[in-house]
């Protein structure tokens, strides 16, 4: 009987989200899609707080646990407040005079019942204030550089302090630090150039990251997964790859040498279509990819929910739980992408060519 016991306990620690009976969950199984699939779009979203928990009590009354972050808006003034006054959207803000309310994580200017108007098109016509708010995916960023800044500052403080031997926790990512610089800047942009570079790949690299390893976190930050964020990445790469680019880069684009007149003529709108997508490419498959592995892992949890059976629910459990060992292969095999990728077209405008003018 205690062998059962334990038995049980051991399966509900394991598997126990998949028991979750139908007591827990009310409505009806399309009702729970439906507030599955609106669960993660708002996952995948940006927020002005940390989520960590949510659920209907008793009363049908929403109860949220989480961690609730500066609201800073500028709005004939600045006006600072905390976005626990939102509740999540179910609840108008009121700041002196003013009455903002949050809809579909953006604020907007309202009156005191936090009416929300809308034109022909479905879009709404209330005023949006100025919004500098600290949201999670900011804080998030901060939080990541913050720590970079620390331990490559101990990393860098350890090699100066012992003959260039790294001590401390600086030991475990120096042979990261080598990787970066003999397998990726050295071969793709040549020993003479790659030095200008390494303090942007090496940036790049742990930056992305540490972002998607945190976005595997309980919090769930999808940081990467923002096509915002994933383009300010990209735009960095075309601007420092195009304003450090070499003559003979911009002569191969333009004109193109050994090639006949006319065919150089039709190659150049190419070429230079070319110098756009590459970027366009980076910032797509970095947010491509990170956004599918969140909302690919959450829906397999959320099949926990629609099962509701010992067998259904523990076989996704099992499932999110393999995606998650994938993911964290995924977190560093998207950083080490975009930052070889980058390193590429960083050779490619300052390489050197042997052959003379056009021919």
């Amino acid at each position: 009987m205690l062998k059962k016991i334990h038995l049980k306990t051991l399966i509900l620690i394991f598997l126990g989200i998949g028991v979750v009976s139908a007591n827990d969950f009310k409505g009806s199984t399309k009702n729970n899609k439906e507030d599955i699939k609106e669960y993660i779009l708002h996952h995948l979203q940006d927020s002005h707080d940390f989520n960590l928990l949510s659920y209907t009590n008793d009363k049908g009354k929403k109860v949220h646990f989480g961690i609730p972050l500066p609201v800073i808006l500028w709005d004939n003034g600045l006006k600072i407040f905390s976005s626990e006054k939102f509740h999540h959207g179910e609840t108008v803000a009121q700041i002196g005079k003013d009455y903002y309310k949050l809809h579909h994580n953006k604020i907007y200017k309202t009156n005191s019942k936090g009416e929300i108007f809308y034109d022909e098109s479905s879009h709404p016509t209330n005023v949006t204030p100025i919004d500098f708010s600290l949201t999670k995916g900011v804080v998030s960023i901060i939080f990541t550089s913050i720590i970079m800044f620390f331990l490559f500052k101990s990393l860098a403080d350890s090699y100066k302090k012992n003959n260039k031997i790294a001590k401390g926790i600086g030991r475990y990512f120096e042979p990261i630090v080598l990787y970066v610089r003999d397998e990726i800047a050295i071969p793709n942009i040549g020993e003479k150039h790659y030095k200008k570079y390494m303090s942007y790949l090496l940036t790049l690299f742990f930056f992305i990251w540490f972002l998607n390893i945190l976005g595997l976190t309980p919090l769930g930050i999808n940081v990467t997964g923002n096509i915002a964020v994933t383009f300010c990445l990209a735009l960095i790469t075309f601007l420092i790859t195009n304003f450090t680019a070499k003559k003979v880069y911009w002569k191969h684009i333009f004109w193109m040498p050994g090639v006949p007149l006319p065919m150089k003529i039709a190659l150049a709108p190419i070429e230079l279509l070319g110098v756009i997508i590459k970027p366009f490419a980076l910032m797509i498959r970095l947010y491509a990819n990170i956004s599918a592995g969140h909302i690919v892992l959450m829906s397999l949890i959320s099949l926990i929910f629609i099962f509701r059976n010992w067998l259904g629910s523990s076989l996704s459990f099992i499932l999110a739980f393999s995606i998650s060992i994938i993911e964290i292969l995924v977190a560093v095999l998207q950083a080490y992408i975009f930052t070889v990728l980058s390193a590429l077209y960083f050779g490619f405008a300052v390489e050197e060519h042997d052959h003379e003018d056009d021919h």
